[in-house]
């Protein structure tokens, strides 16, 4: 999910049913401001200047004042210089020019160039962002005020859009299964999965439908241009246009790893503080952290999820060549497992399975998932390096049929 932070949303109506729903034109006003903006311009020094910041190349002027700044740049829209502070020695300003005057900003270095929250990699970048952002603003002031009323982001969400995609899912499957029971009652594979999805559908699992996690918003750096997928507006600027749920959609999401130290630290958050460690958002702003925990945390169980009692069992399960029978074969078997090690499998698989529903922005499918958690849920009893590469493909595909099937099996 994506939105612009550069305003709030328009008030699009939107209809009230999630499957209507059509995502609307995008809107090229504020692409076509953007397109018009005017380019920076760096007015370079024609002298040498001692001791210019090595992080500054030859647009910098050294120590002059904002009248001196106001000469050079005037009458070139876009024009900009770097000088000195002759107030306070070791400060420096950018002095841009923009609508007929010449605009000062305090100007400040951590690696990266910034003159508010945006940092930017060369003080070019910064400048032209700068110019998108003043002229859009000058020029679309009214129809920008006119975005930020009636926002729909309350109407149409990710929540939302799930638990009636889910609802409708169940609806099918009892209708499918009524028609299933009607038929013949012999014990075949196909006759025991039908039984199966019976029992699923019937079923009436809270995790399915009530769950509703908060969207975790974070500004984003779109590449490209790129439009509001509610409000259809064009997000302006180069960096950091707008935001985007950093929760299921993170891309490569269980894929891409955390920094290690920062994994530690939430793996010893829980060992000292249990379920009351802190793991929000606000201290761990990277989801990759938490999703490596988690991962570090099956991976470190003396006992795997999927025991060393039914791993064997599990793999011959995966070489059956018929998909009925196998995923018959593969309920059988988590029937075998202890009941802690049951519930935290089905709802690990809950949880995967709504990380594919995000795959078109992640790019995690179950297969995918299934790479990554084939080896952590499941381990062969003997310590042989040769025995774990010869079963990786068929861990993989355990997880994957897991999650795939999860509503049916669990």
């Amino acid at each position: 999910m994506a939105a612009s932070s550069n305003s709030s949303l328009s008030g699009s109506s939107v209809s009230s049913d999630a499957e209507e729903y059509q995502p609307p034109i995008w809107k090229s006003y504020l692409y076509q401001l953007q397109q018009e903006a005017p380019r920076p311009k760096r007015i370079i020094c024609p002298r040498e200047v001692d001791n210019r910041p090595k992080y500054y190349g030859r647009e910098f002027h050294g120590i002059i004042s904002r009248e001196q700044a106001d000469e050079i740049l005037a009458g070139v829209e876009g024009a900009y210089i770097l000088r000195e502070s002759q107030r306070q020695p070791g400060c420096y300003t950018l002095a841009l020019r923009f609508g007929n005057q010449t605009l000062n900003y305090r100007l400040f270095y951590d690696g990266k160039h910034f003159v508010g929250e945006k940092r930017f990699e060369s003080i070019h970048d910064l400048v032209t962002d700068g110019l998108i952002t003043l002229y859009i603003e000058t020029k679309a002031s009214e129809y920008i005020a006119k975005m930020t009323k009636n926002p729909i982001y309350e109407h149409i969400g990710y929540a939302t859009l799930l638990r009636e995609k889910v609802s409708r899912r169940l609806s099918r499957t009892k209708t499918e299964s009524r028609k299933a029971s009607v038929t013949s009652e012999e014990n075949t594979p196909v006759e025991k999965i039908t039984s199966l999805v019976r029992r699923a559908a019937l079923t009436q699992n809270d995790n399915h439908c009530n769950y509703e996690k908060a969207h975790n918003f974070k500004v984003y750096t779109f590449r490209g241009p790129h439009w509001c997928e509610y409000c259809a507006n064009f997000m302006w600027g180069l960096i950091a246009q707008g935001v985007r749920c950093s929760g299921l959609k993170s891309e490569g999401l269980y894929r891409v790893s955390g920094f290690t130290e920062h994994i530690e630290d939430v793996k010893m958050a829980f060992d000292r503080d249990g379920d009351k460690a802190d793991i929000s958002a606000s201290l761990y702003p990277d989801i990759n952290i938490i999703a490596g925990a988690l991962k570090l945390y099956f991976r470190d169980l003396p006992i795997p999820v999927i025991t060393y009692e039914t791993y064997s069992k599990f793999i011959e399960a995966a070489k059956i060549s018929n998909p009925d029978e196998r995923l018959e074969a593969v309920h059988e078997v988590l029937m075998l497992l202890p009941a802690a090690h049951y519930e935290t499998l089905r709802y690990l698989m809950i949880h995967l399975k709504k990380v594919t529903l995000n795959e078109k922005e992640n790019f995690m499918n179950s297969e995918n998932l299934g790479i990554v958690f084939g080896p952590t849920l499941m381990r062969p009893p003997e310590d042989s390096t040769l025995a774990t590469l010869n079963d990786m493909r068929y861990q993989k595909q355990i997880v994957q049929i897991l999650i795939e099937n999860e509503d049916v099996l669990f």
